[in-house]
């Protein structure tokens, strides 16, 4: 008897039903995945609450922090992909001697993701909303760090008038991809390829699986998320758009500035020592033409420190903001009379 019509007509069946096995069973797998990861998020947000607040701003709400009392108000700008925590070491210090706020770019950390492109451009304006949202008024001292130097230069080209004075701790130059060596677009590559990753997959909590977030609970409270992966990404695709509305934002006339670099024998450690050393030349060159935005511009190499001199040194942060804030002062116009 010839069996051979029957078999070929249950193979498939039995192939399709595998399949189904398979597609459900990793339907359930990301099912689980998306529910610890909520059920993290939320554990790890009741236990370790926010500082400061959040305010609206037209459709969504932005977290801001701001302590001290004084004037002109410091404003932290955090590096591409960081919140406010970033600035953790120096604001207390800094709120000792005037106001101080930092925050969280929408998308990062406590503020809720924003429709529009992840450009400087449009994160100063989101700024600009949430400090008068806020009720923070200006003068200004605006402190940058990273790519948050092009968000703070940007700022400043829009709102010249609120700006008294500027920090820019290991600032991004507007050139520094074309002056870069060449290799090194291809590990930019491959961090791309790893922030959309997480991206992608922190959702469903592999990134937490992976060991991928921070082991301190008060950041991973703030970070371990996806708007905040997604966020990240998203700036990453619009660095050359901001590095270019920076380049197009002009000098700083003789606005009281202050330029921290990083020490040149302090690397960063993502870079094999045949790339890190002309990364670094080109950077030091850099830096130094950050000071020349300003005739009252003032370059600091922070001694012992990497890129996030705000956390390795500082107490050189802080001196640096005082120094501009103290500059700033007379700067101001005195009160008005009252009649009595």
């Amino acid at each position: 008897m010839d069996n051979s019509a029957p078999q070929s007509v249950r193979s498939p069946s039995l192939f399709r039903r595998i399949v189904l096995m398979l597609l459900v069973f990793l339907l359930i797998l990301a099912v689980a995945g998306f529910l610890y990861e909520n059920i993290s998020e939320a554990r790890d947000r009741r236990f370790n609450p926010m500082e400061g607040r959040l305010v609206d701003v037209g459709g969504h709400k932005m977290h801001i922090d701001c302590t001290g009392e004084g004037s002109p108000t410091v404003i932290l700008d955090s590096g591409l992909g960081d919140s406010y925590l970033s600035w953790r070491k120096v604001q207390p210090p800094i709120a000792k001697f005037t106001r101080v706020c930092s925050y969280d770019r929408a998308g990062l950390g406590y503020s809720d993701p924003s429709s529009q492109p992840r450009t400087s451009k449009v994160i100063a304006e989101e700024l600009h909303a949430l400090l008068r949202a806020a009720s923070v008024s200006p003068p200004y001292v605006i402190v940058g760090h990273s790519m948050g130097g092009y968000d703070v230069r940007v700022y400043t080209s829009l709102y010249r008038n609120e700006i008294v004075g500027m920090v820019l701790v290991d600032a991004s130059h507007p050139d520094q991809e074309n002056r870069f060596p060449p290799e090194l677009k291809n590990m930019e590559g491959s961090w791309h390829r790893e922030a959309q990753f997480i991206a992608y997959t922190m959702p469903i909590g592999i990134p937490r699986l992976l060991g991928l977030c921070e082991n301190d609970p008060v950041t991973r409270a703030a970070d371990c998320n996806w708007h905040s992966a997604r966020e990240q990404l998203a700036e990453i695709g619009a660095f050359p758009e901001s590095a270019a509305e920076t380049a197009s934002a002009g000098s700083l006339s003789d606005l009281p500035l202050a330029v921290l670099s990083h020490d040149p024998d302090k690397p960063s450690s993502d870079l094999p020592p045949d790339l890190a050393k002309p990364t670094n030349v080109a950077w030091e060159k850099m830096q130094e033409e950050l000071a020349h935005l300003s005739t009252r511009g003032m370059q600091t190499v922070a001694k012992n420190s990497a890129h996030y001199i705000q956390i390795d040194r500082p107490d050189i942060v802080i001196d640096a903001v005082r120094n501009v804030v103290e500059q700033a002062r007379p700067a101001q116009s005195p009160p008005a009379p009252t009649n009595r």
